[in-house]
């Protein structure tokens, strides 16, 4: 609806820079912004409409937003005209991605260009580097506790190597993700070294409070996010004399955004990595970025606000940029990530499928897909135009977010069946040839959630120290599956450094003072390009898992029916240890199948007659290179111990 008022407003923050008038670019931002204003306007008066001096920080935020594009590099708003022209670049399946650590991949930012050559060989053009802004050594969490949000850290360089890999990779075609942390800085931060100083600006940054009054009150009903190494979600601060809050540990200090000069300030940085020529910004724990007392203080309302008004603000100022909502949440909760109502699709473009990724784990595990299936309504109801990270692993443990309702309709009993695969995993149960361990565990609930590499956790490391090759061999098989799994689901698939080349635990973190007491180091390895170098040695494990791999993303790059348009259908389960989808577009059709057990599985043909195959039809298995005809409805097709096919139907 026209507003007057807010339109005087926009052109009264243009008029006085004619560029924009008389850039074509300038032009498309003031209709950006025309078009956004009331959305924007709207969404920050949900949050802040109340406060005495809201108008002040409105204009804030336009001025932020006008500043933003402003300072856009003219290449960066080029393509954001080629992005914006293709509808949901991110949508492609031309796009695979690896997630790594900068230092333990190699060494500096300066040394990644050098690799570049090397992920190209992979098939990989998509690049998520884990945290490299300035964090303390050991108060890191990984560089989640952030000291300085615009500074590189100078471990992997600086902001001008960051920009010169940035722009090797726009040459070559390539995508760039970074991760923001909005929910809390470091308590070395300088706004908050000078709350604990006693500058009361600073502290209405955060939640800090002179006694424990409300910190109890709301530790009520805020569940512990490391009940093991941190629990409780407050911290008292010597220095200040005041309680902060705190949810992940004592040396992450929670930014509080009631206040709207916080936001503002967090907005601007945004927009500073949108003008570094981040492509996806990972936004880390969205769901705890709103607090309120008598609530869990995750997934409230306000938080879906504050991302739909940062989207628009974004959608204006930096349109080739997409964000990503790192909400590890069950499906039905995460749903309202990308948006609902009038904002659906409207508020993060891309979600982690972190339910899927842990349910391929309790199929491997089971050798049962039931409860796989079970899950994939909730998570099918995914927007149209948004899309997954489709992923195998991470750097992160592995939870078991699904509903105890899905392991109920598969015939197991809930608690048992968790317990199970904590045990699988953590290698307890006999004749498991897992070797990870528990992450997290809660003495009062028994909850825990499961760190390990995917070689490890397929079985390899164990497979290596027995000198085993059945177990030796079957690993590989796992691992290959895993991956195909993912890769051919549809999203951005997004391999974890080191997989490629099947890497074990690495347990040098036992030595290491700032890592001991946290598992996860043991899968984020140092890669070693020795190791590495043997993916080109015919025979060795890294050379079947690095030139499998690449097939797969080959397969998928060159096979436009893999594009992420919900363009998916699951197979009905005619066997219980057969997870198979049909992946189509008007000119084709591909069934993905896979055996997730130890056993030859017999799968009838029935289960893609169902969906429109007819007996008889020409198909090529895109894995083997096979050729065959579809049967009848009371025929078979087998699929060996742990392996897949790709079965390709020409539809025109």
């Amino acid at each position: 609806m026209y507003n007057p008022k807010l339109q005087s407003k926009i052109l009264e923050l243009v008029s006085g820079n004619t560029d924009v008038w008389n850039d074509h670019h300038g032009r498309q931002f003031i209709l950006r912004l025309s078009a956004n204003a009331d959305s924007i306007r709207e969404l920050y008066s949900e949050i802040y409409g109340h406060r005495e001096d809201a108008d002040f920080w409105f204009d804030s935020v336009l001025q932020t937003i006008s500043n933003a594009h402003k300072q856009r590099a003219h290449n960066l708003k080029e393509l954001d005209n080629l992005k914006s022209a293709q509808e949901g670049w991110f949508l492609s399946s031309e796009i695979t991605g690896m997630s790594l650590y900068v230092d333990r991949f190699s060494t500096d930012l300066r040394g990644l260009t050098t690799k570049l050559g090397y992920l190209e060989e992979l098939g990989v053009n998509f690049l998520h580097l884990m945290p490299l802004m300035m964090s303390p050594k050991d108060e890191s969490d990984g560089g989640y506790a952030v000291s300085d949000f615009r500074t590189v850290d100078s471990r992997f360089g600086n902001i001008d190597d960051l920009r010169s890999l940035d722009d090797m990779m726009k040459e070559k075609g390539m995508y760039l993700m970074l991760d923001i942390v909005l929910n809390h800085t470091s308590h070395h931060h300088e706004w908050a070294r000078k709350a604990s100083e006693g500058d009361t600006k600073y502290q209405e940054y955060f939640y800090m409070y002179d006694d424990r009054q409300i910190p109890d009150l709301m530790e009520k009903t805020m569940p512990d996010v490391f009940p093991h190494s941190s629990p409780g979600s407050f911290t008292f601060d010597k220095k200040s004399g005041k309680w902060v809050m705190t949810v992940f540990n004592y040396y992450q200090w929670d930014l509080n955004y009631t206040n709207p000069a916080v936001f503002v300030e967090m907005l601007d940085i945004i927009f500073f990595y949108a003008n570094l020529g981040v492509d996806l910004l990972r936004i880390d724990a969205p769901a705890f970025i709103w607090k309120a007392v008598g609530t869990t203080c995750q997934n409230l309302p306000q938080a879906h606000t504050l991302l739909r008004l940062i989207k628009h603000c974004v959608q204006v100022a930096a349109p080739g940029m997409a964000l990503l909502g790192e909400a590890i949440v069950a499906p039905k909760e995460i749903m309202k990530y990308f948006g609902s109502g009038r904002y659906t699709a409207r508020e993060c473009d891309v979600a982690y499928n972190a339910t899927h990724m842990a349910l391929q784990w309790d199929a491997l595990a089971t050798g049962d897909t039931r409860i796989m299936l079970e899950a994939q309504h909730d998570i099918l109801q995914k927007p149209n135009g948004t899309t997954w990270i489709t992923y195998t692993r991470c750097h992160d443990d592995i939870g078991l977010g699904y509903e105890d309702a899905m392991i109920s309709a598969a015939g197991y009993d809930p608690g048992l069946h968790r317990r199970f695969i904590k045990d699988y995993y953590s290698g307890s149960f006999e004749g498991s040839p897992s070797k990870g361990a528990l992450f997290g565990y809660n003495p009062k609930t028994h909850d825990a959630r499961i760190s390990g590499s995917l070689a490890s956790l397929c079985g390899l490391e164990h497979g290596l120290d027995t000198k085993n090759k059945l177990i030796i061999d079957e690993a590989v098989d796992r691992i290959l599956l895993m991956q195909g799994h993912s890769l051919l689901l549809g999203g951005i698939t997004m391999l974890y450094y080191g997989d490629e080349v099947a890497y074990t635990n690495d347990y040098s973190y036992l030595h290491d003072d700032g890592k001991s007491y946290d598992n996860r180091w043991m899968h984020r390895p140092l890669i070693s390009w020795k190791k590495n170098g043997l993916r080109t040695v015919e025979g060795t494990i890294e050379n079947t898992i690095f030139s499998g791999t690449r097939k797969l993303i080959d397969i998928r790059r060159k096979n436009r029916v893999f594009d992420d348009h919900n363009n998916l259908i699951w197979l009905r389960p005619y066997n219980i240890h057969v997870a198979g989808y049909a992946r189509y577009d008007i000119k084709t059709r591909v069934f993905c199948l896979f055996n997730f057990s130890g056993q030859t599985a017999f799968l009838t043909w029935q289960a893609m007659l169902d969906v429109g195959l007819e007996v008889g039809k020409k198909l090529q298995d895109l894995w083997s290179g096979q050729k065959m005809k579809a049967g009848s409805g009371d025929q078979t097709l087998a699929l060996q111990p742990y392996k897949f096919i790709i079965l390709k139907e020409e539809l025109i």
